[in-house]
């Protein structure tokens, strides 16, 4: 498994340790990944996801996890939350129509 957020695409960094002569050592900044479930209310079901905590913040900022993916850029997203997206998206246009 990648550390990588799927719904923000953040991912490991590098850089480098300094210490006070200047020395430069290589080193990892790695996110901060949080198993968590959301629940979506459109497909009415828990959806478990491996995202940063960051990006937890957002999704509560912005409403839930279905608002948050009907505004996300589909390049961020990992395979499994664009096929969440779709699957929302395809749910909302079918319950005005009913």
């Amino acid at each position: 498994m990648s550390r990588t957020c799927e719904l923000t695409a953040k991912a490991v960094m590098s850089g480098n340790n300094v210490s006070h002569a200047n020395n430069k050592s290589k080193r990892r900044f790695l996110p901060n990944l949080v198993n968590v479930t959301l629940i979506s209310e459109a497909l009415n079901q828990n959806v478990r996801l491996r995202i940063s905590a960051n990006a937890l913040r957002s999704v509560e900022h912005r409403g839930g996890l279905d608002a948050f993916l009907a505004k996300a850029d589909v390049k961020e997203l990992s395979q499994r939350a664009r096929l969440l997206k779709k699957q929302i998206a395809k749910k909302l246009a079918e319950q005005p129509a009913a």
